[in-house]
């Protein structure tokens, strides 16, 4: 078992163990190195210096001596040092605190101790092998097995009657708002099965309530278009506060599928039935959204949100504005609400009033250079070389990237292309148009210039400024035409 065994040797011994046996390839590359390290100590008396390394597909396995580089008349102790002398001669580089890594020769073992070796390697395989129960419950990881309370122990920490063995379900790994009594039934999704530490003989199954992962298993439990074989809908993520409230983004896969109706069920039957099952924990059923911003509003639920505006693309940072009878609800008690939009959506949202907003230094340094770039006398000005505000300031990188590559770089030169004209540069989509103009009409107003005896002409639905030859009014974006 020491130092390098061959390749088919050693892969066909882990094939073996694997695939015929049922031991998973983790343990038997930990039994085989504990077992070197066995035999390394049986020789020299300590193993706190043995590498065991093994080849990028366990073809061969190595045994090293991890040694400290000292001084030849520092040199003491031939198990953990090498004289600076022998060091350079199997490595040139090799200077004073180096650790170089001696390569074991299965030859320095005697018959006894590599006899021991074996002894104990196989050993360990035969009583792993015995485990029928470790065989049987490896395959329930990921899954959701039911149980009966066997005991409440006075840290709260519950041990699960399973049939055969016993689960533990630590209280960190409870609903804080949950109570079980003994003999009372209770569903747990299993996170790990492995060798009980304090008796190789048994299994430990580690189960929870609290994960994310139990959460999106129920509902593979209560909405079939999530677990068939092409499945319509895919849960997209899972964000919880065990006991209080839990967030579920989903994703229609097919068309003409409404994937928030389909989890909810009719009438709310299926959200209600995982609802009981987790003691009536609230349960926000969102749609997925690729654009950030929607996604930030629809995760939001059940506040309605105004508009976003987004701080800063780059650190993913946004401030969603509210009716201040919304404002409560969108940022939920002490902040949970808020904090799992965060969590599911990835960016750092803060919610605000219309009025709090206004009042913020962002708002008033947007207002004035709205007021700087489009004042009448700054637009007068024949000499001013201020071709206006950036894009760049107010999107992010790669929408400003792709609008530049047209010529695109300020908000006149926007402006001036019709929405028609926007959709026929080919990279930018239909959303983002949209966009620009919201994020323009959120920041900027206009005091358009003209003569006295132009006619004025002005949008039939929301009474904003037209000049001849919009096709489109630049607010509402209704389409409109001259005669």
């Amino acid at each position: 078992m020491a130092g390098k065994k061959g390749s088919n040797d050693l892969r066909s011994a882990i094939d073996l163990m694997v695939k015929e046996k049922g031991i998973p390839v983790e343990l038997v590359l930990d039994t085989i190195e504990q077992t070197l390290k066995a035999t390394y100590k049986n020789k020299y008396k300590t193993d706190e210096n043995a590498v065991v390394t093994f080849s990028e597909n366990y073809e061969s396995v190595e045994l090293a001596s991890r040694k400290l580089v000292v001084d030849d008349d520092d040199f003491e102790d031939d198990v953990l040092q090498i004289p600076l002398s022998e060091a350079k001669e199997l490595n040139d580089d090799a200077e004073i605190g180096d650790e170089l890594l001696i390569t074991i020769d299965p030859k320095t073992f005697n018959r006894g101790q590599v006899q021991t070796g074996k002894q104990r390697a196989q050993s360990q395989f035969r009583e792993i092998q015995k485990d029928e129960l470790y065989s049987e419950f490896k395959n329930k990881v990921g899954e959701i097995i039911n149980g009966y309370v066997q005991t409440v122990q006075e840290n709260g920490d519950i041990m699960v009657n399973l049939g055969k063995t016993s689960g533990y379900l630590p209280r960190k790994n409870q609903s804080p708002k949950e109570v079980y009594q003994k003999g009372d039934r209770i569903r747990c999704y299993v996170e790990s099965v492995r060798p009980d530490e304090k008796n190789e003989k048994n299994i430990r199954v580690l189960l929870s309530r609290a994960s994310d992962e139990f959460i999106k298993k129920l509902f593979f439990l209560n909405v079939p278009e999530l677990s068939s074989q092409d499945p319509a809908i895919e849960i997209v993520k899972v964000v919880r506060e065990p006991g209080y409230r839990t967030k579920v983004s989903v994703w229609p896969k097919k068309q003409d599928i409404d994937a928030v109706g389909t989890c909810v069920g009719l009438k709310g039957a299926r959200i209600q039935a995982i609802m009981n099952e987790i003691d009536g924990e609230r349960i926000d059923v969102v749609r997925w959204d690729p654009n950030p911003l929607e996604y930030i509003s629809q995760a939001l639920s059940p506040a309605k949100v105004e508009r976003i505006f987004v701080t800063d693309y780059d650190k993913k940072m946004a401030i969603a504005i509210v009716d201040p009878t919304q404002l409560s609800l969108a940022i939920g008690k002490q902040g949970l609400n808020v904090r799992l939009v965060n969590r599911m959506c990835d960016w750092l949202v803060d919610v605000k009033t219309q009025e709090d907003f206004e009042k913020l230094d962002i708002f008033e340094e947007a207002r004035a250079n709205a007021d700087a770039v489009f004042d009448n006398s700054v637009l007068e000005n024949e000499n001013n070389d201020d071709e206006g505000i950036p894009l760049s300031d107010y999107l992010n990188s790669d929408l400003s990237s792709r609008l530049e590559k047209h010529d695109i770089l300020y908000v006149e030169d926007f402006l001036d292309y019709s929405d028609d004209e926007l959709r026929k540069l080919g990279d930018i989509t239909e959303e983002e148009i949209a966009e620009i103009h919201k994020v323009i009409d959120e920041n900027f107003e206009f005091e358009e210039k003209s003569d006295d005896t132009d006619e004025v002409f002005e949008c039939p639905e929301c009474g904003h400024p037209l000049t001849v030859g919009m096709t489109e009014c630049p607010n509402c974006h209704v389409p409109i035409s001259f005669e």
